[in-house]
């Protein structure tokens, strides 16, 4: 029985954190709605508008994709609105609270109507979908109600009845059974939920009335709102290696492994984005650009974020609302000074202010700051046939590039007599170094100064749409025609066509996603650099560095339980969780400063990944 209410719990649940981000079912619209209103309610600034726009407008993450105002009665829709109108968080939170538990006792008593009859199993999904906004909250403040009431939903869809099939299994529904199921739930929502007041909430969240009103401290896990996506994206980026690509192996190569553990671990950043699990990697994915990365109230569209707002650090809150688009860090070694003002010429200072500042990490070790420069300074641009090392087109390019090529070199009256080739120079992987006001952004106050942003680099450039500092253009196309009009170019649509078109050339690519086919499967790829992490214990057990151990074990023994459950050859699952196993104990043991048995541990560990490395496939 307690396996069933658990396995129900998943499906109510929010988000729950996995080492390997998951996607997240959806959300029914006024769930969704009210989600987001407690996730942006405890920003600061709250982003009123897109809290109303969230409510009347089909809401990130909600299916089907219909305004949660379409659900709502005159009453509830002109409560929540009135909400919303006076910028008031409390009265937001009792007003979406408060209809969010309505709709789902309206739901319950459908389904007690119409008991007997297939309407009854939907309006209890719906009711269950819309409990699903309060379950994480009543589960960390109230764990006896969570788990009465988790048996009482079990108890009314056990009561529903079937229909069996074919005839057999055939049971009839239980009206007795589902009334008292349905009364242990409408009691405890109506008495926490549905009420006409609340107590005063500094950080919204879906803790219980009564729980709330206790004093009780309660810690809720970290959670995004409905919509976000953190996962990496679905087709992966090539990952360009120079040592690998001359031949190299990444396990003899100590320093670098390590950085390359330590730029897909969470462990390097503070909470939330910790316990999140989101890393260099979720966002650089690759190397490159997450371009499927985003969390409504963060980001204003894909592939970005606001970066310094106050969600994952609040000291580091600008208050404003600037998103910014993701760069990518193919090359990064040649494309300094960092940051999308060109604010740090030092890679080394500025990988330091995103754990520190950005995500609020501790102060990484010296050690930590080698790791992650030698591996990131590994990446390079991807293979492009069609531009030479002093960036000039090949016989591979287009027609339309060659001609384009002309006019990227050619001087414009609207750019002070410079080409585009002056800022984007082609023998310096089309850049200069320098940032500029090119009339992308406006000052921040009337009569004050814009910022310059840096010159980026156009090579890999067709794979890391969308573009400028904001990523407010989605194609190239849209870029070249930007310039056109805003400097007035005077290019006419052929012109513009074979600019983009030479453009598109110098930022193509041979090969610029992963291919999978064969033996050659995600879980292998991700197995393969799990354990070639975890390779970097031959040389820190012998220095007995216990900090950096615990690092690699906190980082690479949750994300091989997470790539054991979604392994297809069930042959081997266990031994992968046995090898996940056998890590954490290295960990625990150097955690006791069991020197000897971590180091058996570990040769334990390389043993059992010797036997299986062939028939885990």
């Amino acid at each position: 029985m307690r396996s069933l209410v658990f396995a129900l719990w998943l499906s109510l649940l929010p988000g729950l954190v996995h080492a390997t981000a998951l996607e997240e079912a959806p959300w029914l619209p006024e769930a969704a709605a009210y989600r987001l209103s407690l996730f942006m309610g405890n920003l600061a600034p709250v982003p009123w508008q897109k809290l109303r726009d969230n409510w009347e407008n089909p809401a990130p993450g909600a299916a089907p994709s219909v305004p949660a105002f379409d659900f709502l009665s005159e009453e509830q829709l002109n409560t929540v609105r009135a909400a919303l109108k006076a910028t008031d968080k409390q009265a937001l939170f009792e007003a979406t609270t408060r209809v969010v538990a309505e709709r789902m006792l309206e739901s319950l008593d459908k389904a007690e109507e119409t008991l007997g009859t297939a309407q009854a199993r939907q309006h209890l999904l719906r009711a269950q979908g819309l409990y699903r906004a309060f379950a994480d909250g009543i589960q960390a403040g109230d764990k006896r109600a969570f788990t009465s009431l988790g048996l009482a939903w079990l108890e009314m869809t056990s009561s529903l009845g079937s229909n069996g099939v074919l005839g057999a299994g055939k049971s009839s529904s239980e009206e007795s059974t589902f009334s008292k199921a349905k009364t242990v739930v409408a009691t405890y929502v109506k008495a926490n939920y549905a009420l006409q007041s609340f107590s005063e909430r500094i950080k919204l969240s879906p803790v219980p009335e009564s729980i709330a009103k206790s004093g009780k401290q309660v810690t809720l896990p970290t959670t995004l709102p409905p919509g976000s996506n953190i996962a990496d994206q679905k087709q992966l980026p090539m990952l360009i290696l120079q040592f690998e690509e001359a031949g190299g192996d990444e396990a003899l190569l100590p320093l670098v492994a390590y950085g390359d553990m330590l730029f897909d671990s969470p462990e390097i950043f503070g909470g939330p984005a910790r316990d999140l699990g989101i890393t260099c990697s979720t966002c650089h994915n690759r190397s490159d650009v997450n371009r499927e990365f985003f969390i409504p109230g963060l980001s204003s569209h894909a592939g970005g974020m606001d970066v310094d707002g106050s969600f994952f650090n609040p000291m580091f809150n600008d208050r404003k609302d600037d998103h910014l688009d993701t760069p990518s860090l193919r090359g990064i070694r040649f494309t300094a000074p960092y940051g999308r003002d060109g604010r740090e010429a030092s890679l080394r200072r500025f990988t330091r202010n995103v754990i520190v500042t950005e995500f609020a990490g501790a102060e990484p070790t010296p050690f930590m700051l080698d790791a992650l420069m030698a591996y990131m300074r590994e990446f390079d641009f991807l293979p492009n046939n069609k531009v030479d090392r002093e960036g000039r087109l090949t016989q591979h390019a287009s027609a339309a590039a060659k001609r384009g090529e002309n006019l990227f070199n050619q001087p414009f009256e609207g750019m002070n007599g410079k080409s585009c080739a002056s800022c984007h120079v082609p023998d310096q992987n089309f850049r200069n170094g320098q940032a500029y006001d090119i009339g992308s952004s406006e000052p921040s106050f009337p009569g004050g100064t814009a910022s310059t942003f840096d010159v980026p680099t156009l090579r890999s450039a067709k794979f890391s749409a969308p573009y400028f500092h904001d990523g407010s253009l989605p194609t190239l196309g849209s870029v070249v025609d930007w310039f056109n009009t805003t400097k007035n170019l005077g290019l006419d649509a052929e012109a513009r066509a074979d600019l983009t078109a030479y453009i598109e050339a110098v930022g193509d690519a041979e090969e610029p996603y992963q291919v999978f086919e064969g033996r050659e499967t995600e879980f292998r790829l991700a197995f393969d650099e799990l354990t070639t992490f975890a390779t970097t214990l031959n040389t820190l057990l012998p220095l007995q560095d216990k900090a950096n151990i615990e690092v690699l074990v906190n980082t690479v023994a949750p994300d091989l339980k997470a790539d054991a459950s979604t392994m297809k050859n069930l042959s081997a699952k266990s031994e992968v969780y046995q090898l996940a196993s056998l890590l954490q104990a290295v960990g625990d043991a150097v955690a006791n400063d069991k020197w000897s048995e971590a180091s058996k541990n570990w040769q334990a560990f390389q043993a059992l990944q010797n036997e299986i490395d062939e028939r885990m496939y």
